[in-house]
């Protein structure tokens, strides 16, 4: 799943804009060397509606072809950058983007169905690829080639209302670290009474799965063998995570009555300070300030409970396999001038933002490393304008615990691990034994698919 930031604050977004279509088609399939200059087509601008965003990244590219003259950035606008619906029907049709967004999930599918350029010869070009983080560039890296260039990052953990914990008696400034505590905090929270819900969680469009898989990784499980061939949902660590919901929705009605719940519903319900605590990304807290009506004051994020892993995410830009030397130069170079230089660009010009009341300062997992993360991280405290001792314990949590991408194939074994948890919060005599054994067979079935 992604996240829920744009520019940390924007849902993402991409696929061609009808003005875009009547221009050019989306992919460029030449050699991109049009009026004598080298032109790449680029997406995930930000919608019109997004007015601040959109000026922003115009103002960037616009920015950048001044001081490249020789290339034209075609950029391609829509909602969502990454379309599932189109996705694949782009890459086989030729029609995707030069430089095109993908999430993290994506490098394995688009390299093996050769659609992606291989930019090992060129990463010299990119002068940002030895400061970003290993373990992000290792997610493009297929087979010893780099095939992707990370952009933004995210880990999960625990959102709560510091105010909600104060009236249960709880200390706002130490969150639950394990699921005991996490149920424990639940209880005493909903205690509280006038519809307030001690914990929420998803279980409805693919959500329900994602953060299965998140809790797995949380205490120490997984949802597929390393290989990748067999599911691992049927194990203690499944039975845990199923048995932890089940006993706070029905023995504690500390989860309240409505289930079947997506993000939307867990955003409006802290906003209205109706719930005390939930599992996000931090780019949900401007979401709930902005849209949902809550204030930075109250919302702080802790680690993720249980103590062995969090679920990491993220995005990044591979090119096409159509494209030329020279247009794969030019989309370097463009990447490094939006994205890649700390402190400026769309999403490092931490002053801009700042002047434009975006948030600064929330704690993102760190893109860089060495000099230009100490850069990059001393322009964002210069600018900070959140709370940022409400987020202290999830960064120094996130130091302890094993960062996991989302499996191969997640949508389709989220879909199946929805009704699992759906099951779980809608049926108080749930058979999870038997619930683990049906999704394991399912998910055994779409890894033989793949």
């Amino acid at each position: 799943m992604t996240s829920t930031g744009f520019r940390r604050t924007f849902v993402a977004i991409g696929v061609c804009s009808s003005l875009a279509l009547a221009a050019t088609a989306c992919g460029s399939g030449d050699d991109g060397s049009a009026s004598g200059k080298t032109r790449i087509t680029v997406n995930c601008e930000p919608p019109k509606s997004a007015r601040t965003d959109r000026r922003f990244f115009d103002a960037d590219v616009a920015s950048f072809e001044k001081q490249n003259p020789g290339i034209d950035v075609v950029t391609h606008d829509a909602f969502p950058c990454e379309d599932p619906k189109t996705f694949d029907a782009k890459l086989a049709g030729g029609q995707m983007e030069d430089v095109f967004y993908t999430y993290f999930t994506d490098v394995d599918h688009v390299v093996d169905i050769n659609q992606a350029a291989d930019l090992t010869p060129y990463l010299k070009e990119l002068k940002s690829y030895g400061t970003i983080q290993k373990q992000l560039r290792d997610i493009y890296t297929v087979g010893g080639k780099v095939y992707g260039i990370p952009r933004t990052g995210y880990s999960m953990g625990l959102i709560y209302n510091r105010t909600l914990f104060q009236r249960a008696g709880l200390d706002p400034d130490r969150p639950p670290t394990t699921w005991d505590e996490v149920r424990a905090d639940a209880k005493k929270i909903a205690a509280l009474g006038d519809g307030t819900v001690g914990y929420a969680d998803y279980s409805a469009q693919n959500q329900g799965g994602w953060h299965f898989t998140a809790e797995m990784y949380s205490q120490g499980g997984d949802v597929v063998s390393a290989d990748g061939r067999k599911a691992t949902v049927d194990s203690p660590q499944g039975r845990a995570v199923l048995r932890t919901l089940h006993d706070m929705r029905w023995t504690d009605d500390s989860m309240g009555s409505k289930q079947l719940l997506v993000i939307n519903d867990a955003q409006q319900l802290m906003g209205a300070g109706k719930l005390g605590m939930y599992l996000a990304a931090p780019d949900n807290i401007p979401i709930l300030v902005k849209e949902k009506g809550a204030k930075y004051d109250d919302i702080a994020i802790g680690p993720m409970p249980g103590g062995q892993g969090t679920l990491i995410g993220g995005d990044g830009y591979m090119f096409a396999k159509h494209d030329s030397p020279a247009q794969i130069r030019a989309g370097l170079k463009w990447l490094d001038h939006m994205f890649l230089t700390p402190g400026k660009g769309f999403l490092g010009d931490y002053a801009r933002a700042k002047k434009n009341d975006a948030p600064v300062g929330l704690p993102e997992p760190r893109l860089f490393t060495g000099a230009a993360d100490a850069k990059d991280q001393q322009v964002k405290k210069a600018n900070a304008n959140v709370p940022v001792k409400n987020y202290q314990t999830f960064l120094d949590g996130n130091t302890k615990l094993r960062m996991r991408i989302e499996p191969r194939d997640a949508q389709q074994i989220y879909s199946v691990l929805d009704g699992t948890v759906s099951a779980v919060l809608t049926k108080k005599d749930a058979d999870i034994d038997q619930l683990l054994k049906d999704a394991s067979g399912k998910i055994d079935s779409i890894l033989a698919r793949s």
